[in-house]
């Protein structure tokens, strides 16, 4: 039986908000990490995107802080790394928002944000600091910034972190915490060799918990491929789903340059299409997914600097226009759609030189991809016989559970 918000020692502040936002049960994941975060324990987390992983860590900061105010003012005693600027700003929003009955403070801090502004919020009294590990590292280095109080270490999307290659930058920022108490690492899977080096590295002696999306979860994301001849046969794939599904939709891509390629391509169709790249300022960023979120229909095409931390609600379709190089990287994008208890649809348009790419995506998630097929846009030609060999393989490791 599911526990209550209150079975879980959280105070009433915390909770009204909880319930407020229409969430009357802790998830999966936060009912395993809250009660042992709170003991003061090091944490490993393996939880896939959507399963309520933020608020696992989120709600242990914050009343760790109330169960231990400190007197007057002072700087960050909880420091959260994200990856990326937008999950930064969603873990930082967040923090607000289940904070708004306390007196706690949140200071987020990253790149492509003026630099003067955030060394003023930093002169101010901070209670939770989020903030992406490059950023914070110049201001420690302009002597900016001080981590000196920090008591608890939270890490997001540790996987995405060292495919970054931030992993010499947290070892650097470790050396600027002495009152650290504790560690909690979260990932959206501990299979990485990476992850688990870093975890030994930077951990002592934690407590792994390893969470699947409940069964009422699983499936909720159809997921199906379409074979593609040519460039442009995958264009004309892209153009017919685009148009025969509703609402709103995200089409990833490899590259920035195949950004512009493929708006070029919708707009020429008549689509009104919005982009997303990674060297776009924070504050064009930031309309461009101010319009994804106020309008219902929209179609917006980015690269994986999307793929983590985007949080728009009611993504009806996402479109994998090139699949990653990383397995993982597809889960992420994929879990765009189908949030908040709702389904979605993820398609893959694969050429036949993504066919490794597309065998290793179903042997990691250790499942089959449904191949469909538009009777007036059938492929021309074979499909190479990896496929045929992912399937078989995924077949029988199902099997042999």
């Amino acid at each position: 039986m599911t526990p209550d918000w209150d079975e879980l020692e959280l105070d009433a502040e915390l909770i009204e908000v909880l319930l407020a936002a229409e969430l009357n049960k802790p998830a999966k994941v936060q009912q395993a990490v809250i009660p042992t975060a709170l003991e003061g324990r090091d944490m490993l987390v393996s939880s896939p995107t959507g399963t309520g992983k933020t608020l696992a860590f989120l709600l242990p900061a914050l009343q760790h802080l109330l169960d231990y105010p400190r007197k007057g003012t002072g700087k960050a005693r909880i420091l959260i790394l994200a990856p990326t600027r937008e999950l930064a700003q969603q873990i930082a929003e967040q923090a607000e928002a289940f904070g708004e009955n306390t007196d706690l403070t949140t200071v987020l801090i990253t790149g492509g944000v003026n630099y003067g502004s955030q060394v003023n919020q930093l002169e101010e009294n901070t209670d939770i600091l989020v903030a992406t590990p490059g950023r914070l590292l110049d201001l420690l280095g302009a002597e900016q910034c001080s981590l000196e109080q920090v008591e608890w270490l939270i890490i997001d999307e540790a996987d995405r972190m060292l495919d970054m290659g931030f992993a010499p930058t947290v070892q650097q920022l470790l050396l600027e915490m002495p009152a650290l108490q504790q560690r909690m690492l979260f990932s959206a899977t501990l299979q990485s060799p990476g992850v688990t080096k870093f975890s030994q590295q930077i951990l002592t002696e934690p407590e792994q918990v390893d969470v699947e999306p409940p069964k009422r979860e699983k499936g909720k994301i159809l997921q199906r491929w379409y074979q593609a001849d040519t460039y442009q046969h995958k264009v004309q794939l892209l153009l017919r789903l685009v148009s025969t599904h509703h609402g709103r939709k995200i089409i990833f891509v490899r590259t920035r340059e195949r950004v512009d390629m493929v708006v070029a391509e919708l707009q020429r169709a008549g689509l009104k299409t919005l982009m997303l790249r990674g060297d776009m300022p924070q504050d064009e960023r930031q309309r461009i997914l101010g319009r994804a979120e106020h309008f219902k229909d929209t179609l917006l095409v980015a690269t994986d600097v999307a793929a983590r931390g985007l949080d728009i609600e009611d993504i009806e379709l996402v479109v994998n226009f090139d699949l990653p190089k990383q397995a993982d990287i597809y889960l992420h994008r994929i879990g765009r759609t189908g949030r908040a208890g709702k389904t979605g649809l993820a398609v893959s348009i694969v050429e036949a030189h993504d066919a490794q790419l597309l065998g290793r995506i179903q042997r990691y998630q250790n499942s089959k991809i449904e191949r469909r097929v538009f009777d007036d846009l059938r492929p021309q030609y074979k499909f190479p016989d990896s496929v045929k060999k992912a399937k078989k393989k995924a077949k029988k490791k199902k099997a042999k559970k």
